[in-house]
């Protein structure tokens, strides 16, 4: 493909060379180059490409994308260079255009939020099935295309690997695209040269405050996606949320708003929440429907909601998607059971920010006819500010908390779980020694998450509830820099395997 080609789509501020020069590839990582390719510089919270644009050429890189014009000072040979004001956006961009722009053969609809993208994505795919559609899954958990299932690095890819993804998935003939969107893909422009059928917002509540500082910020980079949508566009909105409600004024397209307010378009009513599931009525400007969902946990009337809604925007018959939702059993890593020999319920959540973990402990608190044991730690090189409230949170809702590791990254797991501990010491729940088995109350330190799982299911005797939250789905345990094999699944599977009630 000829450079021009890709430049197309671009706002070009500066340009050096010959527009005809063939490009083989393009990297935004320098150690990637190979000769022909185009490399694209960055600017990073960690880094900077332009820092890195010696070693691209080197390597043999033929064309640079740049933001600064003096990027090429001292630099031996002399590639074709593009100066453009943002870096992120050029390579969304060509990255659509290296591609063949696939995005533009299918329906791609975004979903956003602190919580709930992932559930709101397999029962949105679980509609569109049903409804005939073929549907293509890119989040958190992994990106698919029906049952061929593929391993995700990120919640939203970068645009090269997005884009790779989309082109799989228009030649098979994938018709529909559910997406979860990240606030910092967002930031980032990921999904620039994306153009949306419609998006769905979940909720909003602290979380990512590492990297965007403020809740303002935080709720802006969610309006960046809202605001790219067109009139022709559908926004389907938590009406019953407050972010929700500044979003739907920052937007063109149609709203759709949903919840348990009258106020909401898609609402429920007598809603029943029950040890197997959901059930509820639901009102919508088409007539109602009667749902059941089998998903586990109150807050999960909200996303089976935002897929309903979802599916009133395509028109589609109340049955149908009353019949998709029903199809989907349960997601992975939320609210999962681990079958086990004693007679205790084990449940593994991804919930690992605040709001989260009170919701999961508010659902499962239903389900508990004994003590509420919770596991849980907090990540590394996230948000510190939420170690504590977490804490507080945990104590306050469980009778029996372990604090342990989560993915303590380049932290000190021990340093971590310290700053847990005094939220749990503020709620004046007091440190338990062994053997604890029978106690009522308190709270065990054991920054060894596989031990500290070990021993809440070793805590618990019939009736008693096991709820190891933050991890979810997730494989693999990150401390410093190495993925070690992980499962909270796994690990809770034979813990209690391993013991007889």
């Amino acid at each position: 493909m000829y450079l021009s080609e890709l430049m197309k789509h671009l706002e070009i501020l500066e340009f050096e060379g010959d527009e005809r020069t063939e490009i083989r590839g393009i990297a935004f990582d320098s150690r990637k180059v190979e000769p022909g390719w185009l490399f694209v510089a960055l600017k990073g919270m960690h880094a900077d490409g332009h820092d890195f644009i010696a070693g691209a050429v080197s390597r043999g890189a033929s064309a640079v994308v740049v933001e600064a014009g003096d990027s090429l000072k001292g630099i031996d040979g002399r590639p074709a260079m593009v100066r453009v004001c943002d870096s992120r956006s050029a390579l969304a961009e060509m990255a659509a255009a290296w591609y063949g722009r696939p995005n533009e053969r299918m329906n791609i609809w975004a979903i956003t939020g602190t919580n709930g993208k992932t559930t709101t994505s397999y029962l949105l795919e679980a509609v569109l099935a049903t409804a005939g559609r073929k549907t293509g899954v890119i989040g958190t958990i992994n990106w698919r295309i029906q049952d061929e299932i593929h391993q995700c690095r990120a919640t939203t890819p970068e645009p090269l690997e997005l884009m790779n993804i989309m082109r799989l998935m228009a030649d098979k003939g994938v018709s529909d695209v559910v997406m979860e969107v990240s606030s910092h893909a967002l930031v980032q422009q990921r999904v620039q040269a994306c153009r949306f059928s419609g998006a769905v917002f979940t909720n909003l509540s602290r979380d990512h405050l590492d990297y965007h500082r403020t809740m303002d910020d935080y709720l802006n980079a969610k309006a960046i996606l809202f605001e790219s949508l067109d009139h022709d566009a559908v926004a389907v909105i938590n009406g019953d949320d407050a972010a929700g409600k500044k979003l739907a004024g920052r937007t063109r397209a149609r709203i759709i708003t949903y919840g348990l307010g009258e106020q909401c378009d898609v609402r429920a009513v007598e809603t029943k929440f029950e040890g197997k599931g959901v059930h509820a009525r639901v009102l919508t400007p088409a007539g109602e429907m009667e749902i059941i969902s089998r998903l586990v946990g109150t807050f999960n009337v909200y996303n089976v909601l935002a897929a309903a809604a979802a599916g009133f925007s395509f028109g589609f018959d109340p049955a149908l998607v009353a019949a998709g939702i029903y199809s989907v059993e349960g997601v992975p890593g939320r609210m999962e059971r681990i079958p086990n020999r004693k007679s205790i319920t084990i449940l593994v959540d991804y919930a690992h920010s605040p709001d989260a973990l009170q919701k999961a402990i508010e659902a499962v608190k239903e389900l508990v006819a004994g003590r509420l044991i919770t596991v849980f730690g907090c990540g590394g090189d996230r948000d510190p500010g939420k170690r504590a409230e977490m804490g507080r949170i945990a104590a306050k809702m469980s009778d029996i908390v372990f604090i342990t590791s989560d993915n303590p990254r380049t932290e000190d797991p021990a340093a971590i779980a310290a700053q847990v501990e005094t939220g749990v010491k503020e709620s004046g729940m007091r440190k338990l020694s062994e053997p604890y088995s029978f106690v009522r109350r308190g709270y065990v330190l054991e920054v060894d998450r596989a031990a500290a799982i070990a021993a809440a299911i070793k805590t618990a005797h019939s009736g008693d509830l096991v709820l190891i939250a933050g991890r979810g789905h997730e494989g693999c345990q990150e401390k410093n820099g190495i993925r070690i094999p992980f499962d909270d699944r796994l690990v809770a599977a034979e813990a209690a395997g391993g013991t007889t009630g």
